[in-house]
C-alpha cells in the first residue's frame, strides 16, 4: 500500500516515509528557488533550511503577482494597446495560479521534512433527508412551484374559464343546515329573554 500523500503534493517528489523522499524533495525544492541558491553548501546539507527558504521565496513571489496584477492598469495602461494590457492581466493571472500551488507544495513537503505525518481527513457526512422530501414520500409542494402552475394555467385557459376557476379555488360556506350548533351561552340568553318577555305581558 502506497504512503498517503495529501492534495497539492508535488508530484515529483515521493511519499513521505519512503527511501528517496529527502533526495527528490530536496531537487524540487531547489527547483523553487533562484539558481545561485545552488550555490550554498548548507541548502545541500540541510534539506529543512532549504525548505524553510524556499517558503519564503514562493511567498514572496506570490504576493509580488498579485501587486504587479493590481497595479499593471496604472502601470501600463497609457504605454500599451488594450490587447496587450489583457494579455498581460492573462499571464498575471496564469502564473498567480502556477505560484500559489508551488507555495502550497514547498509548505506541505517542509511540513514532512519536520516529521509531520499526513492522513485522509473524514468527509462531511450527506445532509440527512427531512420528512417528507425523500424519494418515497412526497411534501407539499412550495410557493414557487405552484406559482408557476397557476401561470401556466393563466396562459392556457379563456378569460371566461378563469372567474369559474377562481371561484372553485375560493373556500365556500357551509349552509346554516350544516353549521355547527351554537353554544350553551347563546340557547341560555335566548331563554333568558323569552322569560322577560313572559313577565311583561
Amino acid at each position: 500500500m502506497s504512503a498517503y500523500v495529501p492534495p497539492g503534493w508535488p508530484s515529483g517528489v515521493h511519499p513521505p516515509g519512503t527511501e528517496d523522499f529527502e533526495r527528490t524533495a530536496q531537487a524540487w525544492l531547489l527547483d523553487t528557488v533562484p539558481p545561485d541558491y545552488r550555490l550554498h553548501g548548507v541548502l545541500r546539507r540541510y534539506p529543512l533550511a532549504l525548505a524553510a527558504m524556499a517558503i519564503h521565496h514562493t511567498r514572496a513571489c506570490v504576493m509580488g503577482a498579485r501587486e504587479g496584477y493590481r497595479t499593471a492598469r496604472t502601470e501600463l495602461g497609457a504605454a500599451l494597446p488594450p490587447h496587450a494590457l489583457d494579455a498581460v492581466l492573462a499571464a498575471y493571472r496564469a502564473e498567480g495560479r502556477r505560484l500559489v500551488a508551488t507555495a502550497q507544495g514547498v509548505e506541505l513537503v517542509a511540513r514532512a521534512l519536520r516529521g509531520e505525518v499526513f492522513t485522509p481527513q473524514l468527509q462531511d457526512a450527506p445532509p440527512a433527508e427531512q420528512p417528507g422530501t425523500s424519494s418515497g414520500t412526497a411534501g407539499p409542494e412550495p410557493k414557487d412551484e405552484l406559482s408557476a402552475k397557476r401561470k401556466a394555467a393563466d396562459a392556457t385557459e379563456s378569460p371566461a374559464e378563469r372567474p369559474a376557476r377562481d371561484s372553485a379555488a375560493k373556500p365556500r360556506k357551509a349552509p346554516a343546515a350544516q353549521r355547527p350548533p351554537a353554544r350553551n351561552g347563546g340557547t341560555r340568553r335566548k331563554a333568558r329573554s323569552s322569560d322577560k318577555q313572559a313577565a311583561a305581558g
